[in-house]
């Protein structure tokens, strides 16, 4: 008995055959019924805020020996070219305005937490990429870091100080490091990403 071909087989049958060759070809499985892309939704937040709780812990516990043990001024020389030194930053990192008039403290602490809550709905959405992800934690970490400070001291505390010939570097810590690193992330994520796309 002859097969008929109503409307209904010859609608379905194209997409059966896309989903038998899709299936066929390697690394691309089809899509499960109900299920969409979703950018970030096949890696986990989890390890990147870890990442930034453990660079927030290890900044705050730094700072936290630093005020113990040294008066404001104090320093220990430990090589030609490093000192720790105690220093109370009213500015932003490497001392960025630190002269200013007191304003600076309440600002920098809305642009640290403004800058957090950006962060972690970007870590949220781009969980998946790792060089990119990597970058936000260590900004998030270090930005909560020196906010802290300013909320309980009015001040960042800075310590580590690199010095040439009687030059001396602005004195940063933890946090600082953790931002610059980030950053240096996010300018290597992108251009990696700009030659990819060539």
């Amino acid at each position: 008995m002859p097969v008929k071909h109503g409307p209904l087989h010859e609608a379905v049958r194209p997409n059966t055959l896309r989903a038998g060759l899709m299936a066929r070809q390697p690394g691309i499985a089809p899509a499960r019924a109900g299920q969409g892309f979703k950018p970030g939704s096949s890696a986990s937040l989890l390890p990147w805020l870890a990442w930034a709780v453990i660079v927030l812990i290890v900044d705050q516990f730094t700072k936290v020996l630093v005020l113990g043990y040294y008066q404001l001024g104090d320093q220990t020389p430990v090589a030609s070219f490093f000192n720790v030194v105690r220093v109370h930053n009213s500015g932003a990192a490497f001392s960025f305005l630190a002269a200013a008039g007191g304003w600076q403290r309440w600002f920098f602490t809305g642009i640290g937490l403004l800058a957090a809550g950006v962060i972690l709905w970007l870590l949220k959405s781009h969980a998946g990429q790792k060089l990119f992800a990597f970058a936000l934690a260590c900004i998030l970490g270090g930005a909560v870091g020196n906010v802290i400070d300013r909320v309980l001291y009015g001040y960042v505390v800075d310590f580590l100080d690199f010095h040439h010939s009687g030059w001396h570097f602005p004195a940063f810590n933890v946090a600082d490091s953790a931002i610059t690193l980030g950053a240096a992330c996010l300018i290597l994520d992108e251009l990696l990403r700009v030659r990819r796309a060539r």
